[in-house]
């Protein structure tokens, strides 16, 4: 299984669109997504099975642990 890094606000289609597209083909895809958005997305991608939702500003060992994190669980 894969983990994937995604922005919650990419252009064209958001990073929660490209989540809900990938399990909607089959795609197991464990996902990382880091925002400034403050908005109500947090529920959404845990529930599309997003591993964490990061806020930005973060701090890169903040992400390196969570990617280590996600690795090491598959």
């Amino acid at each position: 299984m894969d983990c994937l890094i995604l922005d919650a606000q990419l252009p064209g289609m958001s990073g929660l669109e490209l989540q809900r597209h990938l399990a909607g083909n089959g795609f197991q895809v464990r996902v990382i997504f880091v925002t400034e958005d403050k908005g109500g997305h947090l529920a959404q991608a845990l529930r599309g099975g997003a591993l964490a939702f990061l806020r930005k500003p973060l701090e890169d060992e903040d992400l390196l642990l969570r990617a280590v994190q996600c690795a090491c669980t598959r």
